[in-house]
């Protein structure tokens, strides 16, 4: 008999659901967590592949946590929509930084931005329809798609557009089932940024079809040279009543660890929302929402000073990518990502072998130049590799020589 909680060949597909079974690990987060895991084996790994800023959380939102924890009234639970003084702060916030004016009770306080993400397609999507997906796009989003019941549908892009999907391409792929657009500005994983001319385009063309856009600003702050980053719900404003905005503090204030995000929709579309987080967490954390509050309440140095620190890098690591011979990295407008193609590497020998996906040759880069890449698989995009340059100057520096080192050995 086998001991409890051991698992015997008869039960291998059965204890697990198929709604869950079917889930694939974040690919990010592995490739992050496999470099930490080697780093603590004393290899000197660098990771090129968490989305998350080097920068310590600003001081001021550190104080304010500190704070929080000895006040009683964070001890306690809170409504589960989010503290209101931060859905306050929230419609402030917003209407500085894009101009869309909103209510507090069109506001959902999420633990982090992917909280969120699960909780709208949930919220939106009934099993049978279709969700527009362009393609590279971020890992979370299909497998919520999914677990919503829905199907993502996708909308390929590639270098050669700068990544940006294109109104027809958007056209001919809807169908009488496509319900919703995700739309991701400036996006992860290519940091491709949508001039506002585009973004109106396709707003518009979105509420002429009566389809719910998704649209997640989380980098809203981070856009570089002359690219400028619209809220679709603006440019378009016959849309608003049909499109949910996501956002939070993690990426624009060096906060990926405090889990605090939110939505932006409809009152009808929150209020089921929170229904449903009532059940799923109940209130975020209160000591992370006050840091929150502090964040979106502050000034936006210290935002600044990170943006100026990624544009440096961003310039460097696209100079240094495009010199790799068979590596063409487009330049990014936005977010702190690259996404250079490496499709010409595929199929070639490098240290005796011949990778024949983008997948292999991360493996290849990893075990050999002992730097830590995402391959495009991740991203609905076999042949490219996402780089995050939200790293030390000179760790970005040595990981591309060190990478340009074994890649540049292709034959």
């Amino acid at each position: 008999m086998a001991a409890p909680g051991t698992q015997t060949s008869s039960t291998t597909e059965s204890r697990v659901s198929a709604r869950v079974g079917a889930i694939a690990e974040s690919a990010t987060l592995a490739v992050d967590a496999k470099a930490k895991a080697l780093k603590a084996e004393g290899r000197p790994v660098i990771g090129f592949g968490a989305g998350e800023p080097d920068f310590a959380t600003p001081e001021p939102i550190v104080r304010a946590a500190q704070e929080a924890c000895a006040d009683p009234r964070n001890h306690r639970y809170s409504p589960a929509s989010g503290l209101p003084e931060l859905r306050e702060a929230i419609v402030t916030k917003t209407a500085r930084d894009s101009g869309y004016v909103i209510q507090p009770n069109q506001v959902l306080v999420t633990n982090g931005g992917k909280q969120a993400v699960y909780q709208t397609f949930a919220a939106l999507l009934d099993p049978g329809d279709e969700v527009l997906l362009p393609a590279p796009y971020w890992t979370t989003y299909p497998e919520a798609i999914r677990l919503a019941g829905a199907t993502p549908v996708e909308v390929p892009t590639d270098e050669s557009t700068g990544y940006l999907a294109t109104l027809e391409q958007l056209e001919a792929a809807r169908t009488p089932r496509t319900r919703m657009l995700l739309f991701n500005s400036p996006s992860n994983p290519t940091g491709a940024v949508y001039p506002p001319e585009r973004v109106a385009e396709i707003g518009r063309w979105a509420a002429e079809h009566d389809l719910w856009v998704v649209t997640d600003e989380i980098y809203e702050h981070l856009v570089y040279g002359d690219a400028r980053h619209v809220s679709m719900p603006v440019e378009v404003p016959e849309l608003a009543d049909r499109c949910v905005v996501l956002n939070g503090v993690a990426k624009t204030y060096a906060m990926t660890g405090w889990r605090v995000g939110w939505m932006i929709g409809p009152t009808d579309v929150i209020k089921a929302t929170a229904n449903l987080q009532s059940h799923l967490t109940s209130n975020v954390s209160n000591v992370s929402q006050r840091a929150a509050l502090e964040a979106v309440s502050g000034p936006l140095d210290a935002v600044a000073e990170m943006r100026e620190a990624f544009d440096r890098r961003r310039r460097t690591i696209v100079e240094m990518l495009g010199a790799i011979p068979g590596v063409s990295c487009p330049e990014p407008k936005g977010a702190f990502y690259a996404y250079p193609s490496v499709k010409e590497l595929l199929g070639t020998e490098i240290r005796g072998r011949r990778p024949q996906s983008s997948a292999e040759l991360a493996e290849l880069v990893l075990e050999h130049a002992e730097v830590a890449v995402v391959p495009g698989e991740a991203f609905g995009t076999p042949g490219y590799f996402r780089m995050s340059y939200a790293l030390g100057d000179e760790d970005l520096a040595e990981g591309v020589r060190r990478m340009a080192a074994l890649l540049s050995e292709a034959k």
